[in-house]
């Protein structure tokens, strides 16, 4: 589990990689290889410090392999982009040893949340007139996952430094 000095620490870096990642995909319905790489550095960089012991550290490595595997799979079945998949692996090993229980609600969150967000956003005329061009809003068949993975990680990381009640 990661402590809340270490949510503190992985905060700093994820938060401007999420924006990144989550603008990227609405603007152009990908999330940029750098982006995916630069998060992923965050987990041998910092997630050390994040954790409480080196073997949480280990798993989080084994953890992004898992994922990626995974997301591959379901970028086979056409339900999940490529980049989506690596994004999503990039990020896996910041969830080491949490309560699943907690994460499956912060992921179902966020995802309805994107969603609806998304949708209320492309249909504001003002906002549509600020981001012309943005692919995301003219697409019908697919959805720019990387907004919902990108609230998925800072909201979790925000909720790890949140005091528990």
């Amino acid at each position: 589990m990661i402590t809340t000095t270490g949510a503190w620490i992985l905060l700093a870096p994820v938060l401007p990689i999420a924006i990144w990642a989550a603008g990227s995909d609405l603007k152009r319905m990908k999330i940029p290889n750098k982006a995916v790489m630069a998060l992923a550095l965050v987990w041998p960089a910092l997630g050390w410090l994040a954790v409480a012991t080196w073997s949480a550290w280990f798993w989080g490595f084994a953890l992004m392999v898992g994922v990626l595997f995974l997301g591959f799979a379901l970028y086979t079945t056409g339900t999940f982009g490529a980049g989506d998949a690596k994004y999503a692996a990039a990020m896996a090993p910041i969830f080491v040893g949490t309560d699943i229980v907690r994460l499956l609600l912060i992921i179902f969150a966020c995802m309805v949340g994107a969603l609806i967000l998304h949708r209320v956003a492309r249909s504001i005329p003002a906002i549509r007139a600020m981001t012309p061009g943005w692919e995301s809003w003219t697409q019908k068949r697919y959805f720019p996952f990387g907004l919902a993975l990108s609230g998925i990680v800072v909201f979790y990381l925000v909720a790890a430094i949140w005091p528990q009640v």
